[in-house]
């Protein structure tokens, strides 16, 4: 005669391993939350990082125009009346901090200049300009005077 086997769980049936739905939406919802609140951060850092480097290309460009004025004591022209390589917004030169690989990429590189004066400029492009409406474009000029053009001004905007 077969007995059936002694139940040891106490009366209650074995409970089957595995994880339910229950137990997959909360962890579904909990990585949701998480990414709700974590993406804008991300996002608002790379806009910061990517200002960061338009403000040092800048700056470069600033310290290239005051390295031309010390040759040739005009910004604008050479001593033999050539135009200055940097100037414009398509120059025949460009510093390698404007290049696609590094921050041209998010920003447009400009410099006007006269023949004792000059404003070098970044431009947001495309995702950049959508994301970082605070700061706009960025200028510095010959006496070393910053300015942004978005809501948030030139002291806030050049402080990274």
């Amino acid at each position: 005669m077969n007995l059936p086997a002694p139940n040891l769980s106490g009366g209650r049936r074995p409970r089957p391993a595995g994880v339910s739905l229950i137990e997959l939406m909360i962890v579904v919802a909990v990585i949701a939350v998480i990414a709700a609140i974590g993406y804008p951060s991300y996002v608002n850092s790379v806009v910061k990082t990517k200002r960061a480097a338009a403000e040092g290309c800048v700056a470069q460009y600033a310290a290239a125009m005051e390295r031309y004025y010390t040759v040739n004591l005009r910004y604008d022209k050479d001593a033999a009346g050539n135009d200055n390589g940097l100037v414009g917004n398509s120059p025949q030169t460009r510093l390698d901090c404007a290049s696609a690989q590094n921050s041209g990429a998010d920003y447009k590189f400009s410099v006007d200049a006269t023949n004792d004066t000059f404003t070098a400029s970044a431009e947001p492009k495309d995702a950049q300009a959508s994301r970082d409406t605070l700061c706009g474009t960025l200028s510095i000029n010959q006496l070393g005077t910053k300015s942004a053009t978005g809501t948030d001004g030139a002291a806030k905007c050049w402080a990274n």
